[in-house]
């Protein structure tokens, strides 16, 4: 399956070279695609903020190449590099509070440096150590594909309808995608008859970014509104709702896109496993559930504006960018270290003992 997947990549989203960070611009697609090329730390924090970037792992791996790029600066203009750069660290922290991966990379970073030793090449260091970040999640996005593709073989086998919700592609990682690389995997086996995809209002990253993803790899998709779900569910045989994590908590509390919650009591109703997809890297075993995080709400014109066009009354707007899903609607937590079958705490601390998978 490995071979299979690396033989039709059609597309990369982060890109590293000539000591520069490559970001295809998601704001553009799937209409243009546009390159962004990085040389500072400042213009990656921009590309976060902005959305140029999405998506849990690859916020995490920009961030980690944003370290390099700061720490090249701070190094150039000598002093105090290191304390300098905590500065950069806690501007990138700042940005994205219900992204753990990003917390995570930069904290593998600040490790590192931590243990640097007299006469070590500290740039060439930070950089090896990012590198390997986003290489690691393309490898987790192998092993989550295959994964997640034997448990919808073992449970149904034969060609079947699946849901997503928000993107979780190639767009949104290092490599194949998370809940897309599950997707991926199950079409190469010929298990997908069909997916719909949610247009995942307000930023529409189902309508523009999943659906253009899929479409190239000759999935069969449909997109459709998030308020179809549950109608979708009852008339098409939707047997998988299969969708990503921005976070997971120790108890197996899933903080997603918005809309993944009403997705998952919609999947419950009728009788439809939720399969969640994501590396180790986004399970906070210092959160005890998820209820207990503090959301970012988004500006309100998002959700009353289309590509920068009024189209709703001139109203105040209730804009939450995510959601909590209970674990006790979670079907399945797929990460690199394993699967989890209704996730609870104690079943997130074993996993999370084990080594990787190989």
């Amino acid at each position: 399956m490995r071979e299979q997947l690396l033989a039709v990549e059609k597309i990369r989203a982060i890109e590293w070279r000539d000591g520069a960070l490559y970001l295809l611009d998601q704001r553009l697609l799937p209409h243009r695609q546009s390159w962004l090329r990085l040389d500072t730390v400042a213009e990656v924090v921009d590309a976060i903020r902005d959305r140029a970037v999405q998506g849990a792992p690859a916020v995490g791996i920009a961030g980690a190449y944003g370290v390099v790029l700061a720490a090249r600066a701070r190094l150039q203009a000598g002093g105090d590099w290191c304390e300098a750069l905590e500065a950069d660290f806690a501007c990138l922290e700042q940005l994205r509070p219900a992204t753990v991966n990003l917390y995570w990379a930069l904290q593998h970073l600040r490790e590192r440096l931590v243990r640097l030793k007299d006469g070590d090449d500290a740039l060439a260091l930070l950089e090896f150590v990012a590198l390997g970040i986003h290489a690691s999640d393309r490898e987790a996005n192998l092993t989550m594909a295959q994964l997640g593709m034997e448990l919808i073989r073992r449970h149904q086998g034969n060609a079947q309808v699946l849901l997503t919700h928000g993107n979780a592609g190639a767009l949104a990682t290092g490599g194949f995608g998370t809940a897309l690389g599950v997707v991926r995997a199950a079409h190469l086996e010929g298990l997908i008859e069909r997916v719909y995809v949610d247009e995942t209002r307000p930023w529409l990253q189902g309508a523009r970014l999943t659906a253009w993803e899929l479409a190239a790899d000759g999935v069969p998709v449909s997109v459709n509104a998030d308020a179809a779900a549950a109608h979708l569910m009852k008339v098409k045989g939707i047997t998988w709702a299969v969708v990503g994590a921005e976070r997971i908590a120790a108890n197996g509390d899933v903080i997603n896109a918005i809309g993944t919650y009403q997705l998952a009591v919609n999947a419950m109703h009728h009788g439809v496993r939720l399969m969640v997809v994501a590396p180790s890297s986004s399970i906070d075993m210092n959160l005890e559930n998820g209820e207990d995080l503090l959301f970012e709400e988004c500006e309100g014109d998002e959700l009353l504006e289309v590509a920068g066009h009024r189209v709703a009354a001139d109203v105040h707007a209730v804009n939450p960018s995510y959601d909590v899903t209970p674990a006790d609607l979670v079907d399945y937590i797929v990460t690199e270290k394993g699967v989890v079958e209704r996730p609870d705490s104690a079943k997130l601390a074993q996993l999370m003992c084990r080594k990787r998978l190989h």
